[in-house]
């Protein structure tokens, strides 16, 4: 029987990059330090990994927001009631989180 992991290949294409300076506090960089140790990962790579998270995050949380408010000026195309908006609004949230 097939390893499904003998078939899985990861692609990664170079990307252009760009070198940036960032101040950090001292004790926040060995905290850092510590982290990536334990995990057995350059601190660089642990950087780019909390930021490629968090950038992930917001942009999740931009694109629902921008859905959300298309989705409130179609609705207001076809319904007449600012309440029955809202409500339809509010229910899509509470399903969705």
């Amino acid at each position: 029987m097939n390893n499904p992991e003998e078939n899985l290949k990861l692609h990664l294409r170079p990307r252009v990059t760009k070198t940036v300076a960032l101040q950090v506090p001292v004790d926040v960089l060995e905290s850092l330090k510590r982290v990536a140790d334990s995990r057995d990962m350059p601190l660089e790579v642990l950087l780019r990994l909390y930021i490629g998270q968090g950038l992930r995050q917001d942009l999740t949380e931009v694109f629902s927001e921008r859905v959300l408010e298309t989705m409130a000026q179609v609705l207001a195309r076809h319904i007449q009631s600012e309440e029955e908006i809202s409500t339809i609004l509010q229910e899509i949230q509470a399903e969705t989180t």
